[in-house]
């Protein structure tokens, strides 16, 4: 496969995703990288669309999630570095997993503030734009405090800038480490 790599950084809602993917993308070493922001595709429902941290959405949430991958994978064949931004925990790898066995070189990285930090942040946020509702956000905090096999993909970021967290990130990519598989 002549794919570029796919880098995941997820984690819950305020621990700095967003800015840190962005701030990847634009230092990234290749001729070509985007950022790519899971929720935008929630944005796109016009009709029945379902909160995603609740139970109920998750057949949204999965159409969302397939077709975001899809999307990447495509930007990924197309010659760029992409950092995809989301809410990504163990329970939506799927897509992501079979990206990998087919080939594409896929990262997991996962964001995780002490959750005092976390909800400071995640509450501290543009409401028009971002999820801000402390429950929920302690909620996903909560989804992402027991990561499994995964737990070897997480950092703490409590203490960290954004610039310090891109550059933890950009060493640990370095050394060709948080593979998904």
């Amino acid at each position: 496969m002549n794919a570029n790599r796919i880098i995941l950084i997820s984690g819950p809602p305020g621990s700095g995703k967003s800015s840190v993917s962005q701030r990847l993308a634009e230092t990234s070493a290749y001729e070509r990288a985007v950022r790519m922001h899971t929720d935008d595709f929630y944005d796109y429902i016009c009709k029945g669309y379902i909160a995603p941290w609740l139970p109920e959405a998750y057949e949204q949430n999965t159409v969302i999630i397939e077709s975001f991958a899809a999307s990447v994978a495509r930007l990924a064949s197309g010659g760029y570095e992409v950092f995809v931004d989301g809410v990504l925990g163990p329970w939506f790898l799927e897509p992501w997993l079979t990206l990998a066995q087919n080939g594409f070189d896929v990262r997991y990285v996962i964001l995780r503030p002490s959750e005092e930090t976390t909800i400071l942040r995640g509450t501290a946020r543009d409401k028009n734009v971002a999820l801000t509702d402390v429950d929920a956000v302690k909620h996903m905090w909560q989804c992402f405090s027991d990561l499994g096999v995964y737990e070897p993909h997480a950092i703490d970021t409590t203490h960290q800038s954004i610039e310090e967290t891109a550059q933890s990130i950009q060493k640990l990519l370095d050394e060709n480490t948080m593979r998904i598989i």
